[in-house]
């Protein structure tokens, strides 16, 4: 049993080496390498070096990155400059546009790793909008004192009272206007006078036989 748990921790720890960063890395580098630098090179010591340059970016020490930047910014402005050599150079039209265009594409990959050093450098400052869910209107007054905030807070209340207690009077005095009086007239306008067919010939004082 004990041999069985060696034999699978052993093919764990190689299949997490064949697919670590590191080992991605080694391959890279030790295919492309010159045969005279391969020849003087220990496979381990070069796991073990990129194994520490994890380490120190993940502790925060941005050395070996600020280092390898710098260098490949430099690389390609080399590349820059040799690819407009060569196009200005040649005397053909096609081979010319070939040139100055990878020219000009090595030339933007310089500018954006120069940027991305800088901003390795100087991270760029992020502003956020503080955003309150209230159930109401609420006023956020960062860097003020809480009893300043409070008399502030006191003082709007009042004037908003004072606002409010003025347009309570301005409606109740348009409710009160009756508008421009209108002309004095009788109750019935359209009532003529009786006329004396229809008067009665009783006089007061008098009986009904008197003449």
């Amino acid at each position: 049993m004990a041999k069985a748990n060696t034999k699978e921790t052993a093919a764990l720890s190689h299949a997490k080496l064949l697919i670590s960063p590191e080992m991605a890395s080694f391959r890279v580098i030790t295919t492309r390498e010159r045969e005279e630098l391969m020849a003087q090179l220990d496979p381990p010591s070069l796991l073990d070096a990129l194994r520490e340059q994890t380490q120190a970016v993940q502790q925060g020490d941005m050395k070996v990155a600020e280092a390898m930047l710098i260098s490949q910014a430099t690389a390609l402005q080399s590349l820059f400059v040799k690819l407009t050599e060569t196009g200005l150079k040649t005397g053909m039209l096609r081979q010319q546009e070939t040139a100055l265009r990878l020219a000009l594409k090595a030339q933007s990959q310089c500018r954006a790793t120069l940027e991305t050093l800088a901003n390795i450098k100087n991270p760029p400052v992020v502003y956020a909008k503080q955003a309150n869910v209230t159930t109401g209107p609420q006023q956020i007054n960062n860097g003020m004192p809480q009893g300043a905030h409070n008399e502030l807070a006191g003082t709007r209340q009042k004037q908003f009272e004072k606002n409010k207690l003025k347009e309570l009077h301005h409606e109740q005095g348009q409710w009160l206007d009756a508008g421009t009086p209108g002309a004095a007239g009788s109750a019935h306008p359209r009532d003529k006078a009786l006329a004396p067919l229809h008067r009665t010939n009783k006089r007061a004082g008098k009986s009904q036989g008197g003449t």
